[in-house]
């Protein structure tokens, strides 16, 4: 298998239908969104699907670069760091998405949606500007 641009692109362009769905739902306030059970978990189903076409990128990097495997998905973006693919300051920043990520998909019964919502919202610009690093590295290549 070969590193695959359309791949990463097609990723790229689904993010960003995500990202369009979410401003949308943040344009909704925070206690209204706790208020409706379903449109809590409209954004959690949302932040879910966004990180794990990240990861589906990472992963691609690393696979199809025969860069160094990690032991978990927080580690992809360390690998993408050292390979000059994301700055290092920035990859140990977004690579706390995995484990909201994680409390997103295997903790409801412990898992605080207002606080998911205000990270969520905090990181939000986060997503754009990982997708602005991976699109000037594939320029670059």
């Amino acid at each position: 298998m070969t590193f695959d641009d359309m791949f990463i692109y097609k990723k790229i362009n689904t993010i960003k239908e995500y990202l369009k769905e979410i401003q949308d739902f943040f344009k909704t306030s925070d206690s209204e969104i706790l208020r409706e059970a379903g449109k809590i978990h409209i954004g959690e189903r949302l932040f879910q699907l966004i990180v794990d076409a990240i990861l589906d990128i990472n992963q691609h990097f690393i696979k199809e670069l025969d860069l160094k495997l990690t032991e978990d998905f927080q580690g992809t973006f360390d690998t993408l760091a050292e390979n000059k693919i994301l700055p290092q300051e920035f990859a140990i920043k977004i690579s706390g998405v995995v484990n909201l990520r994680n409390r997103v998909v295997h903790d409801y019964e412990k898992f605080d949606q207002k606080l998911f919502l205000k990270e969520f919202r905090e990181e939000f610009a986060d997503f754009e500007e990982y997708m602005n690093y991976i699109e000037k590295y594939l320029e670059k290549k």
